[in-house]
């Protein structure tokens, strides 16, 4: 008798080989630019990667045909898991192949941030590295910015797949079951083509600005995927351009809305789905207000000589933290220690849901702030009939269970890491905010991982650490946690 445990997992290797092969393809992109770019012994080795993966995806592939089904919520939560593990060891071979002095444990942090969009990078020497390395670091938080199980669902619909299941458990946000198209794969390409839109007209303005076109690929993977590496070290302060940090600015702000909102736009050829969203506007208000907050609180304590030079860093940091982007145009942590401390908290809840950004998401915040105003209503009027509403639907309170129920748990994981960091030795700025950079897929902390700095001076059980935190951050946290419940693997 098959066990239940085995039963999940036969179901799983099925889906998860073909996502191999589909990601596998990934692997053609560097080894185009190496072509042109790089040596011949680099074509090799992205054509030796490419062939692994796709050799070893189909044979799970095949294996695992037998036990082709329809995809439970069970199943899809164990595969969406499984690919999140998987493909950052495909991402990382590479990286361990062709990066000097580079362990595996780096390796696999590097492609984990790469393919989670947190951005936490472990490399030094970037400006040095083959150029087909950084593209292919830039170019897997492009696929990884609205997610890979997104992409398959889009690209291979096949009938019978289950596919709402791998869209419940990838989709960010609260609100899940919203869906704006009567199927699934319908859903995720209109997602993806408006994705790809945005994504050309990225590159072309970046090109426009001053970068040459291997930069400006690289860099709108990595702006509209919400990602932040660089092929710099110096990441923007390379060219200390304000045309350049504009294009990134306009980007990274129409990148941490929800895409959702962009092809109701289209459809109905009206802004109106955008402005009477309660949860964009909050976004919009939130972000213009800390521009002005910082550009003043710069200006004020002399950082800055002008108003416009206290404006343009401000406005760029702000909306690359708290869009959880993480680029940097100078060491912000040298700043006043408020402002270093505001832009990491806003990295933790200003972008939205649907958007390629981290975080627990502005959605959520608004909820809450509506909560606690109900119940500070409540305390004068016991009797009076509040309901938390979102714009004028009211929601039921399964929903608002399900926010505060997350909210726990993303404090108690984020208290848990930070003591777990701390008890390897760590400072408590480096450890606190290493641990909130990667849960809520920020990139750079303070500290000794702060934006002059990397994580590559962490040790490798630091690194593990981190390396499920951005795991867990992209998957908000209960599609991870889930798995760790008795009840998920009985029958």
């Amino acid at each position: 008798m098959v066990s239940p445990v085995w039963s999940v997992f036969q179901v799983a290797m099925f889906n998860l080989g073909r996502v191999i092969v589909s990601f596998s393809l990934a692997f053609l992109v560097p080894m185009a630019w190496a072509w042109v770019q790089d040596s011949p012994e680099l074509v090799r080795v992205w054509g030796g990667c490419f062939a692994l993966t796709l050799a070893s995806g189909g044979l799970i592939w095949w294996r695992g045909s037998r036990h082709r089904c329809e995809l439970k919520a069970r199943d899809g939560f164990l595969l969406v898991n499984l690919v999140w593990l998987t493909l950052p060891a495909y991402s990382a071979l590479p990286l361990w192949l062709t990066v000097p002095d580079i362990t595996w444990v780096k390796a696999y942090f590097e492609a984990m941030s790469a393919l989670t969009a947190t951005g936490a990078t472990a490399l030094s020497g970037l400006d040095n590295l083959p150029v087909s390395v950084n593209v292919w670091r830039c170019f897997l938080q492009l696929i990884g910015g609205l997610g890979i199980m997104l992409l398959v669902v889009a690209v291979l619909p096949m009938l019978g797949l289950g596919g709402m299941q791998l869209y419940k458990a990838e989709t960010p946000g609260p609100m899940k079951d919203d869906r704006f198209t009567p199927r699934i794969a319908e859903t995720a390409r209109g997602l993806w083509g408006v994705y790809f839109v945005l994504s050309l007209a990225c590159v072309v303005a970046y090109r426009w600005a001053g970068m040459n076109w291997a930069d400006a690929f690289m860099h709108m993977c990595t702006t509209m995927g919400l990602g932040g590496f660089s092929s710099h070290d110096a990441s923007f302060g390379f060219w200390n351009s304000p045309r350049i940090e504009a294009v990134a600015i306009v980007f990274m702000v129409l990148s941490g809305i929800s895409f959702v909102r962009y092809f109701m736009v289209i459809r109905s050829r009206s802004l109106r789905p955008i402005w009477s969203d309660r949860e964009i506007r909050a976004y919009v208000v939130v972000l213009l207000g800390s521009v002005c907050l910082v550009a003043g609180h710069l200006l004020f304590a002399g950082v800055f000589p002008t108003w416009q030079e206290a404006l343009r860093n401000s406005a760029f940091h702000v909306v690359s933290v708290a869009t959880t982007t993480g680029y940097a145009s100078t060491d912000y942590a040298l700043w006043p220690a408020f402002v270093p401390v505001w832009l990491m908290f806003l990295g933790c809840f200003v972008s939205c849901a649907g958007s390629t950004g981290g975080g627990i998401k502005m959605v959520r915040m608004v909820l809450l702030v509506k909560q606690a105003r109900r119940e500070l209503v409540r305390i004068i009027h016991p009797r009076v009939v509040n309901p938390v509403s979102l714009g004028r639907k009211a929601l039921p309170p399964t929903v608002m269970t399900a926010v505060l129920g997350f909210m726990l748990i993303y404090g108690a994981i984020t208290v848990g890491l930070t003591m777990l960091m701390l008890l390897s030795g760590l400072d408590l700025v480096t450890g606190f905010s290493a641990v909130i950079a990667t849960v809520n897929n920020i990139g750079p902390g303070l500290g000794a991982v702060g934006p002059a700095s990397n994580f590559g001076v962490l040790s490798e059980f630091q690194l593990v650490v981190l390396t499920f935190a951005m795991m867990l951050g992209r998957l908000e946290l209960l599609s991870v946690l889930v798995l760790f419940v008795g009840a998920f693997w009985r029958r």
